[in-house]
């Protein structure tokens, strides 16, 4: 797979990731305060994993090639995805979306305005597997050290749409 084909398979996640959470969120607009924001490090993905697997015949069948994507350290970001997916399409979309955070820029404004309704949207590394026609991606919201909830999203490739498959291992604090 070329890097372009995995950015291409990386923003049209998004866009469905994007699409499923920032639906409720209104467009910014002078005076209106955004309270969903999105995390532009690609998260690394961690043994949690390894759980998900165990409850899902489809990702047992396909363990190994999971595995051996799960412990990639290289320090990524969604940069590439998410300007493949805003470039002059889904402006809708972006409004709500605005720009990406990184966590120190999180903090300075959940500060300004109040943590208790601030959420940053973490999407961790996407795992393909199965001939490029599956992804595994841990989708997490923080609020504070107190407040957050996230699942793993198992996207399915069907006529060359990604498509949520299933949500598994949902959990909030």
């Amino acid at each position: 797979m070329t890097v372009f084909s995995q950015e291409t398979d990386n923003a049209d996640l998004l866009k469905v990731i994007f699409t499923k959470y920032y639906k409720n969120e209104k467009a910014i607009a002078k005076g209106r305060l955004q309270l969903l924001r999105f995390y532009c490090q690609k998260a690394p993905n961690n043994p949690e994993v390894l759980e998900v697997i165990s409850k899902s015949d489809l990702l047992k069948k396909n363990a190994d090639e999971i595995k051996k994507q799960m412990f990639i350290t290289a320090e990524e970001d969604w940069s590439a995805a998410y300007n493949i997916l805003f470039n002059n399409q889904n402006q809708y979309l972006k409004s709500k979306v605005n720009d990406c955070l990184s966590f120190e820029d999180y903090k300075v404004v959940s500060d300004k305005y109040g943590e208790n309704n601030q959420r940053l949207m973490i999407v961790h590394r996407p795992i393909y597997f199965a001939s490029n026609n599956f992804a595994l991606v841990k989708v997490a919201f923080y609020r504070s050290i107190e407040h957050n909830s996230g699942c793993f999203l198992l996207f399915e490739k069907i006529n060359g749409v990604w498509t949520i498959k299933e949500t598994l291992n949902e959990w909030a604090t």
